[in-house]
């Protein structure tokens, strides 16, 4: 490759983890590549009190390209910030999480994708798949990670230019969670006057194990769809390409179940009655079309029955704390347009 190609397509990996298993995985496929990273950062997000060593054996081929970061525990967002801010040499910053596996051609095929990259291109998504069971019906833990597959800007693995990060200032770090960060910065880049394109390397994201109660935690997404509809306004959803989820029928279940309880209070048996009906008509809707598609085994079945009728409450709780917690934040207002030069 030439000078200026090897110029536009340098890169550091920045791989935010709290120090999961999976993480030797991802470092072994990476120093496995053909040729391996120039430069690893793993932002170490545990909290500070922590003050041994990442529990990761880094591979020989790595060890003298890989740096470690504090992220203070912090969030995804803000250790990403601090990752891709340790490398300012770098044109490129490839996020990844800490549970992928890059395929055996990723080396290359990302060379490639950057390489493609036109100059208004701030970044480069990479075809993620998800692996389910062969020999029977995914779990609905393992269809929600199969949803990453369709998720448009995924940083699971992102490319992005160095020189559109600064633009728009990288992450919001009022995202917590690894949720919406994503899909509200590519926002930002788009607005900025950059674009994004799909690339052509592939990475494995595995389904990690999970306890019965996982669903249940991911509600506390729904504060995050709240700041996500004040900076972006309510039709942020087609823009991103994001699925827009059940919170209006889980808003109209709480609201029933809620108003059971405060008639049967007031001792007003028939409203209560029809309101506890109405809940668990609700209820039921939803459980059912979480086993239907399922294995439909004994364990998974008492999964969904118990957190589908937990989920509706727990999403309602999470919504109003979003209201409460962004009501002031104001909506995005893009920079001028970008315009950036040519590489030379």
């Amino acid at each position: 490759m030439n000078q200026a190609g090897t110029a536009a397509t340098d890169y550091a990996v920045v791989i935010p983890t709290l120090g999961r298993p999976s993480l030797a995985a991802c470092l072994e496929a990476l120093a496995a590549a053909d040729p391996p990273p120039e430069r690893v950062v793993l932002v170490d997000d545990r909290p500070l009190h922590r003050c041994d060593a990442l529990p990761v054996r880094i591979p020989a081929a790595l060890r003298d390209r890989t740096e470690t970061v504090p992220g203070c525990a912090a969030g995804p967002a803000a250790a990403r910030n601090s990752g891709w801010r340790a490398a300012p040499e770098t044109t490129w910053v490839v996020f990844l999480d800490d549970d992928v596996v890059p395929g055996p051609c990723w080396a290359a095929d990302l060379a490639a994708d950057l390489a493609a990259a036109g100059p208004r291109t701030a970044g480069v998504t990479a075809r993620i798949t998800v692996p389910l069971p062969p020999d029977r019906r995914p779990t609905d833990w393992e269809r929600n990670t199969a949803g990453l597959t369709q998720a448009r800007w995924i940083t699971a693995d992102m490319a992005y230019r160095r020189t559109a990060l600064q633009a728009v200032g990288g992450f919001d770090e009022r995202f917590p969670r690894a949720y919406r960060e994503d899909a509200d910065l590519a926002l930002r880049v788009i607005a900025a006057g950059w674009t994004l394109a799909p690339g052509r390397r592939r990475t494995t994201h595995p389904v990690r194990p999970a306890d019965r109660w996982i669903s249940v935690r991911l509600q506390a997404g729904n504060a995050d769809d709240v700041l996500m509809a004040r900076r972006h306004g309510r039709d942020w959803w087609s823009r991103a390409g994001a699925r827009r989820g059940r919170l209006p029928g889980h808003l109209a279940v709480t609201a029933a179940g809620a108003a059971a309880l405060l008639c049967a209070a007031a001792g007003r048996h028939r409203p209560a009655g029809v309101c506890a009906a109405l809940w668990l008509a609700g209820t039921a809707e939803f459980g059912w079309a979480r086993i239907a598609p399922g294995p439909r085994t004994r364990a998974e079945i008492t999964t969904m029955l118990l957190t589908s009728a937990a989920i509706p409450p727990v999403a309602t709780g999470h919504w109003l704390r979003g209201l409460v917690r962004h009501r002031r934040v104001a909506p995005h207002r893009p920079p001028d347009a970008v315009r950036p030069a040519p590489p030379t």
